[in-house]
């Protein structure tokens, strides 16, 4: 008879070091002696998991449920496994099934909230991780999630009383860090954003996020840019407000305010991006990318600047309206930039050098309704932007 118990006490330790590989090694030798043990699947599914292995991991965790379906655990492990592998819905399913088992089981919880939070479903992940608390009042993770979903809501007292006690509760959790810097950018305190990020790739290097989350605080640092954020975010114009132009003819009004409102904040974009990424503190935040693209933006309104005057130094409106074409161009580029998928970035780019052309081609045509044709049409790239991403199936990338 086969006893169990010391290769798992032993998988269970090198686990908890972080040693998942020899975890693994452990495991198979006692399951190749009894196939069917519950717990060595169940640590097998972990240590599989913990090595980026998700496929395998879910087959030893739907192995082990089915040998013990009327276990919590098994259904716990099967849900790490289908979250680690991006299958919310499998995870989520599973994650209730050991609640049902074991509601008082905190570690369920809080994976069911990281469920949610996954699918920004925040009103249910806010109930998960209260439940959670309910049960390990001391566990920071969950009040990091706690922060997240709050944050999403809307709830600044609740969100920053939440963020504040996971960092409390753990200052090295680089999770607790990432929840308070969020809290503090949603609801106004950019500096202090930046230092809780700051803290984020301290204790843990090269966590993306928080360089992304990092670069968006530091330039919301900039009163003009958080402004222009903050009016670029409430007025957008939803594309059924153009059946009101037949009717409401002075709508276009209210269309070209909105267009050169999304303008500035992009100018505002290039520009607080081009500045930070030449910075020597903050250099390293910046794909080069990124610094490629707020450098065209910005070169792009010198150069139509500088046609813009000429045109009405010399009297040639062509040149003057093809110089504002030009700076138009920055928000189909900066839409461009900042759509997620490569396809929905590719058409955009399309569009802009199109616009560009037509700017180029309507001086030597001697033709300024071309060029104020190229200019509407470049201001009205955002709703250009939204269509594509709307057709395409891809999202904005955050980036005001």
């Amino acid at each position: 008879m086969v006893t169990a118990a010391a290769p798992i006490e032993r998988a269970r330790t090198l686990l908890a070091l972080r040693r998942p590989a020899e975890a693994e090694r452990e495991l198979r030798g006692l399951l190749a002696q009894d196939p069917q043990n519950v717990d060595g699947h169940a640590f097998l599914a972990v240590a599989l998991t913990e090595q980026r292995r998700p496929a395998e991991a879910i087959d030893e965790a739907v192995e082990a449920v089915r040998l013990a379906p009327d276990r919590s655990y098994p259904h716990y492990v099967a849900g790490q496994a289908y979250h680690r592998a991006g299958r919310p819905r499998e995870a989520a399913d599973a994650a209730r099934a050991c609640l049902a088992l074991t509601p008082e089981y905190a570690p369920a919880w809080e994976l069911l909230a990281r469920v949610h939070v996954q699918v920004e479903q925040w009103p249910q992940a806010a109930d998960a991780a209260r439940h959670g608390l309910a049960l390990e009042p001391e566990d920071a993770d969950l009040a990091s999630l706690l922060a997240v979903a709050l944050t999403m809501l809307g709830d600044a007292a609740g969100a920053k009383e939440a963020a504040e006690r996971a960092v409390g509760l753990d200052p090295e959790s680089a999770m607790a860090h990432l929840a308070y810097g969020r809290a503090q950018l949603a609801f106004g305190s950019p500096g202090e954003a930046a230092r809780a990020f700051r803290e984020v790739l301290r204790l843990a290097p090269g966590f993306d996020q928080a360089r992304d989350l990092l670069v968006a605080a530091l330039k919301r640092r900039n009163p003009v840019y958080r402004l222009l954020a903050r009016l670029r975010g409430t007025f957008f114009g939803g594309w059924r407000m153009l059946f009101l132009l037949p009717v409401v003819p002075p709508v276009i009004a209210l269309f070209v305010l909105i267009a050169l409102l999304h303008w500035a904040a992009w100018v505002a974009e290039a520009v607080t991006t081009l500045r930070l990424a030449r910075a020597g503190a903050t250099r390293l935040l910046f794909e080069g990318a990124q610094a490629r693209g707020a450098l065209v933006c910005c070169c792009l309104l010198a150069a139509g600047a500088a046609l813009l005057v000429t045109g009405v130094v010399a009297g040639q409106d062509v040149i003057g309206v093809a110089g504002a074409a030009v700076m138009a161009l920055i928000t189909p580029v900066q839409e461009a930039a900042h759509t997620s998928a490569p396809r929905g970035r590719a058409v955009l780019y399309g569009w802009a050098v199109l616009l560009g052309l037509a700017a180029a081609l309507a001086v030597p045509l001697s033709s300024p309704s071309a060029a104020l044709l190229a200019a509407y049409a470049g201001l009205a790239g955002i709703w250009v932007a939204a269509g594509v991403r709307r057709l395409t199936g891809t999202r904005a990338t955050n980036a005001l």
